[in-house]
């Protein structure tokens, strides 16, 4: 199942870096992360599902490259978001 919008807007409504934003990095890695660990539970029931995993591995190597490009622009906003979302590096 797809994120709902209520979840979504959360994400959102907690990263936005100005009132209308929408598309930051910021968001976008925090979306990518939650649809991640979304995927991730499901690989624990649906073992053989190797479709799904492959858009798991576009999606990880999307977020990726969006923190690496976080990191290059402001190093602090790239430790801060790992911090938030329990990512380990």
């Amino acid at each position: 199942m797809a994120q709902s919008a209520v979840s979504k807007s959360q994400i959102i409504e907690k990263f936005k870096t100005h009132e209308s934003d929408t598309g930051s990095s910021e968001v976008q890695i925090a979306l990518l992360t939650d649809r991640i660990k979304y995927l991730t539970e499901h690989f624990k029931v649906h073992k053989k599902d190797h479709h799904s995993r492959q858009g798991l591995l576009k999606l990880v190597g999307q977020r990726r490259s969006l923190l690496d490009y976080l990191k290059r622009k402001d190093i602090n906003q790239y430790r801060t978001m790992l911090k938030e979302l329990d990512l380990r590096k």
